[in-house]
């Protein structure tokens, strides 16, 4: 028990200061015995407590906790149940009645007359102590009546006391005189006890000797003890006077805990009536903002924005616990929340009110840009909205409903002024693309703001029109041989290229601004990255209808982002389809158009990406380049279409076939387009398709020809081929500059070699009787003594080919030649001077098959390589 009460001591007690004079160990009476401690201790501090604490064992280790503490102030009645007989069991009466068992009788004992006595010295009152033996209460009360009780109390406390300096010393000395002293205990006692004897004996003997001194020491003794009665009775005196003392001072020390403790509640009461009073309390001059201020003002706009940032601070104040409860509070909300109500109310209308306005201030403006390619400016009417901004980001955190409210008219009125706007824009367009009025009731615009029919009829008979345009015009090309592919010259399409890119330039500021407008307005997102993006225009109604928003409910970022988008698709739905009509329009104006449209609208498409790629400008660009891009794969089908449809005429010669000249055109075209362009690779595609339908129709026409030899035909469009990859320098068609190049070059001499045929027939007929005879194994020197290729034939078949007939021949085939080949590609010179050279190869053959066959003849041919020379000279000047 001494080691729990020292670690009780050491644990608990006096890390608060307190100490332990006496503990017991008990259980609650007819429970399951779970032991704890029952300890009386009193402060170290004055004025003194007295406090009966229970002390358990923790469940989750070794060491004690303090549960509860009584005051001996408040206990009533120690019951012990039976003075007489031991019994473990006592009572305790607090403010309710604790039954206890107590370990041991002793420690019950122990325990009561400890709390007699502290009650005795500290308290004096009236503590009923029942059934206690009052032998027990007397031991605790020493023979003088005021004895203190201290004394008793501090044993209990100080059963063991240390050895000082010199108590230790003198023991070590006098273990030292003995060696045994640890090895044998028991000799060393008896050694201790006999000189204890001898030293007693020497007492006594002293005492005897000194007996005068002791008679006068023993009346000296009697005196004094008359004198301590004397003192004693004084102390009884004046203890009794201190007693009242005492008790008053108790009252006035439990007095000044109660002021003390009475200041300490005013001081918080204090702090918590400011904190309400400084966090709750909305200035006069906002509660006026608030309900009257002006909102069409700068300065009223900036008071009510100060009013309603003072107004959220205040409601969104947090309230310490118990707050709430309060009356006044609670009114003092409530007279919030109808502030905010009525504000956001009048907010909300005239903001709505503004958007209103907007739309007639705006329309009034547009008669002065119908004439005009430009779109009227927004950026005032966005300055003077975004005044409200802050407004508008208190009424998104305050009341949702409403803020949602205003972003729904805010678009229904917008996006009526934008779409007169912007149809009204593209109907100037359109009428510049067009030319004329007269011109453009040929391309299905009609009235004076030039506004398609719309009729799915008229578009077809369009397309249709403008097919056949380009059937008649190859039919031309055919006939005429030098006529342009196309109706509209390189101004025209200049023209068309500028309206289109200025139109771009228009939309693209307009829907940022708008765009980064209802960014600041509304306080959205904008900026983001999202994997995958809308490339399809939703309906914002059905966009939002599955994703339902309490009032006062915030949307996430990632849905802001949809929002703004969503916004934008609302308020510019006419946009897209705007844009596609006058693609569709610029389309059958002609078909190279859909060249200058895909390289601007990648262009800005690419530029729109850079900025924001999941914006709305992004993705309806987007969307737009989609159908850019298939009418340019129309247009390039087309022209393939047309290759094979293209028909010959059977009276004149072919020529430069269209196609090969559109070719021409087309990539002439394309090249000046495209230089720099982001969507070369689209161009690439579109040559290699075109240049291997250009190939395979020249074949067929080729083959189709009747008035014209199929290897002019194909010489004559290969080499123009050629020529234009050659002068474009085309890097995707180097491989079919070479096909080209390699065509040409074998046509060409097929040509030759066809048309020359053999001028010197019969001289022919013999030499290639000779080579026969050689073939057959003849020596060559032999030949001549066959008698069908002797000398003397040889000289009949010479003769019969004379200078002036060869030089007739050979007019003739110029003449042949001329006809056959047309004078746009001027190849007549090439074709006669590889004719030429033919022929002198083939002259060259002949000298050489008579020097070895006929050797030492003399024979030799009536004409001479110069000769042939001169001929072809003179018949190419002649003509």
């Amino acid at each position: 028990m001494t080691a729990i009460k020292h670690a009780l001591q050491r644990d608990i007690f006096t890390p608060n200061d307190e100490r332990l004079l006496s503990i017991v160990n008990v259980c609650k009476a007819g429970k399951k015995k779970k032991n704890c401690f029952l300890c009386a201790t009193v402060t170290t501090e004055r004025p003194v407590q007295v406090k009966v604490v229970k002390v358990k064992k923790s469940d989750k280790g070794d060491f004690y906790k303090r549960q509860i503490a009584w005051t001996l102030r408040d206990l009533a009645v120690v019951d012990a149940k039976d003075a007489i007989k031991e019994n473990p069991e006592f009572d305790l009466h607090f403010e309710k009645i604790y039954k206890w068992v107590a370990s041991s009788t002793a420690e019950k004992n122990a325990f009561i007359s400890c709390i007699w006595k502290l009650n005795q010295r500290y308290l004096r009152k009236k503590i009923d102590f029942v059934n206690v033996s009052s032998q027990l209460l007397e031991e605790s009360v020493p023979s003088g009546e005021n004895q203190s009780v201290t004394g008793g109390d501090e044993e209990a406390v100080d059963e063991y006391q240390e050895l000082n300096a010199r108590e230790e010393q003198d023991i070590e000395i006098m273990m030292e005189g003995c060696e045994y002293a640890i090895s044998n205990a028991e000799a060393f006692a008896e050694r201790l006890s006999r000189e204890l004897q001898v030293l007693d004996g020497a007492n006594i003997q002293s005492i005897m000797a000194s007996e005068k001194q002791v008679n006068i020491l023993m009346k000296l003794l009697d005196e004094a003890l008359k004198e301590v009665d004397q003192i004693e009775l004084k102390l009884s005196s004046y203890e009794e006077m201190l007693q009242s003392v005492k008790e008053q001072m108790d009252q006035i020390s439990e007095s000044n805990h109660l002021i003390h403790l009475s200041n300490t509640n005013n001081v918080k009461l204090l702090s918590e009536i400011e904190f309400l009073v400084n966090h709750l309390d909305l200035a006069k001059g906002h509660i006026k903002a608030l309900q009257e201020g002006d909102l069409a003002s700068s300065r009223g706009i900036e008071a009510c924005t100060n009013a309603a940032d003072a107004l959220l601070q205040c409601m969104n104040v947090a309230l310490r616990p118990g707050h709430d409860m309060l009356l006044a509070v609670k009114q003092q909300q409530q007279r919030f929340s109808d502030l905010r109500e009525h504000f956001a109310r009048r907010l909300a209308s005239h903001l709505n009110n503004v958007f209103v306005q907007q739309g007639h201030d705006q329309s009034s403006t547009l008669a002065q840009h119908s004439v005009e390619l430009t779109l009227p400016n927004h950026h005032p009417f966005h300055r003077d909205l975004l005044r409200y901004a802050k407004l508008m980001e208190w009424l998104k955190s305050t009341d949702y409903g409403k803020y949602e409210g205003l972003t729904k008219n805010y678009m229904d009125y917008l996006s009526r002024l934008y779409e007169r706007e912007i149809k009204d824009f593209f109907e100037v367009a359109k009428i510049k693309m067009t030319g004329t009025t007269k011109e453009s009731k040929k391309f299905g615009l009609h009235g004076s703001s030039g506004k398609l029919t719309g009729s799915t009829s008229s578009l077809n008979k369009l397309s249709v029109q403008s097919s056949g345009n380009r059937r008649s015009q190859s039919s031309s090309l055919l006939d005429m041989g030098n006529m342009s592919a196309s109706d509209l010259d390189v101004a025209d399409r200049t023209k068309f290229d500028k309206i289109f890119e200025q139109v771009l330039s228009e939309l693209e500021p307009l829907c940022l601004a708008e765009q980064d407008f209802i960014s600041k307005f509304f306080k959205l997102q904008q900026h983001q990255s999202i994997p995958g993006t809308m490339t399809e225009a939703e309906d914002l109604d059905g966009g939002t209808s599955s994703r339902q928003h309490n009032s006062g409910t915030p949307l996430p970022v990632s849905s802001e982002k949809d929002m703004i988008r969503q916004m934008m698709i609302k308020i510019f739905r006419c946009i897209e389809p705007e844009l596609n009509n006058l693609i569709a329009l610029g389309d059958k104006i002609d078909s190279f158009n859909s060249l200058y449209m895909l390289v601007k609208m990648s262009h800005h498409v690419w530029t729109a990406q850079n900025v924001d790629p999941a914006s709305f400008l992004s993705t309806t660009l987007g969307n737009v380049l989609v159908t850019v891009k298939r009418n340019f794969d129309k247009c390039i089908s087309n022209q393939i279409r047309q290759m094979e449809e293209v028909k010959i005429s059977k009276k004149s010669k072919v020529g430069i076939l269209p196609f090969v000249a559109e070719f021409e055109e087309f990539a002439g075209l394309a090249e000046s387009i495209f230089k720099n362009a982001e969507r070369r690779g689209d161009l690439d595609k579109a040559y290699t398709k075109l240049i291997r339908g250009v190939f395979v129709n020249v074949e067929k026409v080729a083959n189709e020809s009747q008035k014209t030899p199929r290897d002019v035909v194909m010489m004559e469009n290969f080499h123009h081929i050629f020529a234009t990859l050659s002068r474009l320098k085309i890097s995707c068609l180097e491989a079919e500059k070479k096909e080209a190049k390699q065509k040409y070059t074998d046509h060409l001499q097929s040509y030759v070699i066809y048309s020359l045929g053999q001028p010197l027939e019969k001289l022919n007929h013999f030499f290639e009787g000779v080579e026969a005879r050689v073939a057959q194994g003849i020596r060559e020197e032999e030949v001549s003594y066959q008698l069908a290729f002797n000398k003397q034939e040889l000289r009949k078949v010479i003769k019969e080919y004379p200078g002036k007939e060869v030089k007739k021949g050979l007019d003739n085939l110029y003449k042949k030649v001329d006809k056959h080949l047309c004078e746009e590609e001027n190849l007549l010179q090439v074709v006669w001077h590889s004719m030429q050279d033919e022929f002198i190869r083939q002259y060259k053959h002949f000298e050489g098959l008579i020097a070895r066959c006929y050797p030492g003849s003399g024979v030799t041919m009536e004409f001479t390589i110069q000769d042939i020379l001169d001929y072809c000279s003179s018949i190419a000047q002649s003509h």
